[in-house]
């Protein structure tokens, strides 16, 4: 018997088959052990039976008709029939022939499959495609041997695949036939006759009733049900799906056999049976762990998305082992459960390997509008454990001079908040201003990564600025501003991907109020306001949009300290103009100066091929003085972008043009970077 079949004979002699499905699904050809075996000759099964005496019976005339109809064949013993192109005599005179004058002759051919309209699916295509001696030699010429092994290997495969799907009766006939024409192709085709496709007769899923008051729940758990078709996937599907039930719903020591059916071949019928063992009822105990270097089991419960006495759930152990993952502190982590001993509870226990905790990175660079700059840090992210990191970076460039220190706490006091505080000097030298500053801020915020994508983040901070600027308006005179600020945003994002969104929309909100003590005190309060809108168009293109406002309610223009105020123009802004270079100029130079208020618009069409695609684009904003931006000196960008699309996120490069220039502004611009432009 083959494909894990079992034939036996029920007391009523009907033909009666035990069936494991998994062989049915986990199909593998052995094309190469089948085109190297030797074929043995067995007896002539054709032959007539000879006498036999001594049971006092006539056998009856095998050639004659016979008032009773023969059982059907078992599909376990019935062989899928294949034309012998090789031999014309062997072969069915009713089918097509091929023959060569040189029988070694090697050709190329194509594959067709006939008959199996409303059966195959794209599962089925992709097996036999994966699976197929055929298709996998089809790009080598081979000659009518060669193709007639494969023949009669594929024929099995078939017959296989209908099995999958309930049809034990299949007839399958492979044959070849000369070129079409105008090709040099033969066409192997294999006629398929699927028969009646078996349906269950009954559904036998043993061991839930030790489940209790869940027993309901983790039967539905199974879809297959009777009068349903004997299809392996579906059936396999369905126990993949209870085993998840039975680890979402407290059994995590659940165990569910694989499932077998008893074929009836006269009734076209199956019997399913799967036996449970659900092992008992659990709930989530302790969290051990042997090695709390890094961090511990304390800290691993605060991540954790359950609480001690909560039912057990396979789900939120992934989630849990998947934030480890996360912190970055890891190079592998394993999550056992184990019985606490006591009946009524699991606990977990937490392996972790240690990944490399130190990094130094470095970074070169030249751009038109912002010279040389060179930039290197150290970062140790546990430093103070658990989970707290520091860096130190430095910065040294045509346009910029900084040192910074950062210390950044991943998960504080629970999962997904970050706590953040940051000192750091820097000497700014733009076309907008001139700024020496000192800055300290914290800020406790709750961010999204691409492990964990969040619909709603938030973030809380304080500021303490001290600095020096310069600008167009104070005529090169330097200012000393000391500014207090409260920046507080929240922003939702509805979309499908943080790097690469290709539906839904984003929406964010920033408000920072601020104090500045410059010869006098004064506040004011800066607004922001961003969203984007994606929408696919077909399988290839998606339709993005994006709109920022932005606006400083109070004070005046020349008040505020330059690097306080509003700018656009740039890779993140608007394309095809320098940075910052938007907006009102002021002074000999034509200088930037910022302003009060933002207007930024943004649409573009991402058309993708594989991994790469191409993103035409057009750009528009304005800098205004006033407390609302004008629209009628918008500046436009237009351009066209290129993306590769990695594993990790897309990496763009963007080229623009400015349409309608201000004076001094370049004829081009490129812009790189890791992402979507928004």
């Amino acid at each position: 018997m083959t494909h894990g079949l079992r034939t036996r004979r029920r007391a009523s002699g009907r033909p009666h088959s035990r069936l494991s499905l998994a062989p049915l699904l986990l199909l593998a050809p052995m094309a190469a052990q089948a085109q190297d075996a030797p074929v043995s000759s067995g007896p002539d099964v054709n032959a007539p039976l000879e006498a036999m005496p001594d049971i006092g019976l006539d056998w009856p005339d095998m050639g004659q008709p016979d008032s009773v109809d023969p059982l059907p064949l078992d599909p376990a013993d019935q062989a899928s029939e294949t034309v012998d192109i090789a031999d014309p005599v062997a072969a069915d005179p009713t089918e097509p022939v091929v023959t060569f004058a040189d029988a070694g002759e090697e050709r190329h051919y194509t594959v067709q499959l006939v008959g199996l309209d409303g059966i195959a699916d794209p599962v089925f295509d992709e097996r036999f495609a994966e699976l197929s001696v055929l298709r996998q030699g089809q790009d080598k010429a081979a000659n009518l041997a060669q193709i007639n092994r494969r023949v009669s290997e594929d024929s099995e495969l078939l017959d296989r695949l209908l099995r999958a799907k309930g049809y034990y009766s299949a007839r399958v006939r492979g044959s070849v036939t000369a070129p079409a024409p105008g090709s040099d192709r033969l066409i192997v085709s294999f006629a398929i006759t699927p028969g009646t496709r078996y349906l269950l007769s009954s559904v036998d899923v043993t061991g839930l009733a030790e489940t209790g008051d869940k027993e309901a729940d983790l039967r539905a758990a199974f879809p297959p049900k009777v009068d349903d078709p004997v299809d392996a996937d579906a059936i396999i599907a369905g126990r993949v799906q209870l085993q998840t039930a039975l680890a979402e719903s407290g059994f995590p020591f659940a165990q569910v056999d694989e499932p077998e059916v008893r074929i009836d071949h006269e009734d076209r019928k199956g019997d399913l049976d799967m036996i449970v063992t659900p092992g008992g009822f659990r709930r989530f105990g302790a969290i051990r762990m042997d090695d709390e270097e890094l961090f511990s089991a304390r800290h691993v419960q605060e991540i954790a998305r359950f609480d001690p006495n909560d039912t057990y759930m396979a789900s939120d152990v992934e989630d849990l082992r998947r934030a480890i993952v996360a912190t970055g502190l890891v190079s592998s982590v394993s999550l056992t459960p184990r019985d606490a001993g006591d009946g009524e509870h699991v606990d977990l226990d937490v392996d972790v390997r240690p990944a490399p905790l130190r990094t130094i990175a470095g970074e070169l660079g030249y751009g038109t509008g912002e010279g040389y700059r060179a930039e290197v840090s150290w970062q140790h992210r546990n430093f103070f454990p658990p989970e707290g990191a520091v860096t130190l970076r430095g910065v040294v460039g045509t346009q910029e001079q900084t040192a910074s220190f950062t210390y950044r706490r991943n998960n504080f006091r629970r999962r997904d908040n970050v706590l953040t505080g940051l000192l750091s000097v820097s000497n700014i030298r733009r076309d907008a201003y001139d700024a020496r500053t000192i800055t300290l801020s914290g800020a406790l915020e709750r961010q999204t990564n691409i492990l964990f994508q969040k619909h709603w983040v938030w973030r809380v901070g304080a500021e303490l600025i001290a600095s020096d600027e310069a600008d167009a308006f104070s005529g090169g005179a330097r200012r000393t501003f000391l500014i207090g600020a409260v920046p507080l945003s929240l922003t939702y994002d509805g979309s499908d991907d943080l790097l690469n969104p290709t539906r839904g929309f984003r929406l964010g909100g920033r408000l920072s109020p601020e104090l500045s003590f410059q010869d006098t005190t004064f506040g004011y309060a800066k607004v922001q306001v961003d969203g984007s809108v994606y929408q696919p168009v077909g399988e290839r293109v998606v339709m993005a949009a994006r709109a920022r406002f932005g606006t400083i309610l109070g004070s005046t223009v020349d008040q505020i300290a330059p690097s306080r105020r509003f700018y656009a123009g740039g890779g993140a802004s608007v394309r095809g103009y320098g940075y910052q270079a938007i907006g009102p100029r002021y002074g000999e130079d034509d200088d930037p100066v910022g302003g009060k208020s933002l207007a930024e618009f943004s649409l573009e069409g991402r058309i993708r091929f594989g991994n790469f695609g191409v993103v035409p684009f057009v750009d528009a904003g304005n800098i205004s003085t006033s407390f609302l931006p004008r629209f009628r000196d918008l500046r436009i960008g237009a351009g066209m972008g290129v993306r590769y699309y990695s594993n990790f996120g897309p990496i763009r490069v963007d080229v623009g043009t400015p349409l309608n220039p201000q004076s001094g502004d370049p004829k081009i611009a490129v812009y790189v970077s890791l992402g979507q432009a928004f």
